[in-house]
């Protein structure tokens, strides 16, 4: 019996890199996966090629059970007819990872409004819309008095977590993944669903443009820490019911190291309990940075 032994997983974005990963890892622990990619270029555009059926048919080839689907899930009709699919081919659905994305790299002041635009709706709203249409499913199951046991495991990013310099869309975009967990979480809990987000650092075609060549070669004895096979593990494990009790986390994963992330926490503080002035509110708030944690760097910030 695997880890994921009976449940039905639906993952995004699974046509490579994480998302394929965690597809295969899923079907490898017992799950029936629905394989969801729209098959376009690291740039959003239209690609050639089905990458969903060929994870669908590795996963065969394996002994597992598996369906493709090409939708749109930054869509509401796309992110339905996926929660559909899982229904009409498996007859339920346990666990939705969601995963799909791409970039378009500028500065802020070179980057276009379309490309803001673009990247936000897959990464923030191609998370929204599917978590809304498993949630709403799963929501009916436990008001008709039917047990749920559900997951839910978004892909945020360090991006997200501390900023990346010339990916401000990017940025955006995975810091709102990462509120949206802990609001699905606090609003799932009472009908069975666990919600979390992964912050993971791998190699695949995003993180090879950004990155270069500091990704790509294994380290000594061959582990390869920047694998996205690495952080498929732990995506299984917050995906399946080993995972109770487990909700409104986010986790960082990269190689052989996972840590919990602690997020903002209140600091320094002063409260007055009247009305400062600009020059006492400016005053305090330079004593209060004086015994503050410096944050930590920006991803490409240049210091010193």
């Amino acid at each position: 019996m695997g880890m994921a032994e009976g449940r039905v997983v639906v993952v995004t974005g699974a046509g490579r890199g994480l998302g394929r990963a965690h597809a295969l890892a899923f079907a490898a622990e017992g799950a029936r996966v629905v394989v969801n990619d729209l098959g376009v270029g690291l740039d959003g555009e239209p690609g050639q090629g089905g990458p969903a059926e060929q994870v669908v048919a590795e996963i065969r080839a394996l002994g597992g059970e598996a369906v493709a689907h090409g939708g749109d899930v930054a869509t509401g009709a796309g992110a339905a007819s996926l929660v559909e699919r899982a229904l009409a081919e498996f007859g339920r659905l346990d666990t939705l990872v969601n995963n799909a994305g791409f970039l378009r790299d500028r500065m802020l002041v070179n980057l276009a409004e379309e490309d803001w635009d673009a990247v936000v709706r897959v990464h923030l709203k191609g998370h929204f819309l599917p978590l809304r249409s498993a949630a709403a499913w799963w929501r009916a199951q436990a008001k008709a008095g039917r047990p749920v046991d559900a997951r839910v495991v978004n892909t945020s990013s360090g991006a997200g977590l501390l900023g990346s310099v010339g990916q401000g869309n990017y940025s955006a975009a995975k810091a709102g993944i990462l509120g949206m967990t802990l609001v699905a979480a606090e609003e799932m809990r009472p009908y069975g669903v666990q919600v979390n987000a992964i912050a993971p650092a791998a190699r695949t075609r995003m993180t090879e443009q950004a990155f270069g060549a500091a990704m790509a070669a294994p380290g000594e004895g061959g582990f390869d820490a920047m694998a996205p096979e690495n952080v498929s593990p732990l995506v299984v494990w917050l995906g399946s019911a080993a995972s109770a009790g487990v909700t409104g986390r986010v986790f960082e994963v990269e190689g052989g190291r996972i840590t919990v992330m602690e997020g903002w926490r209140p600091g320094p503080t002063a409260d007055r309990g009247a009305r400062w002035t600009p020059a006492e509110a400016g005053e305090t708030a330079a004593g209060l940075l004086s015994g503050a944690e410096p944050p930590l760097p920006v991803y490409g910030a240049r210091r010193g």
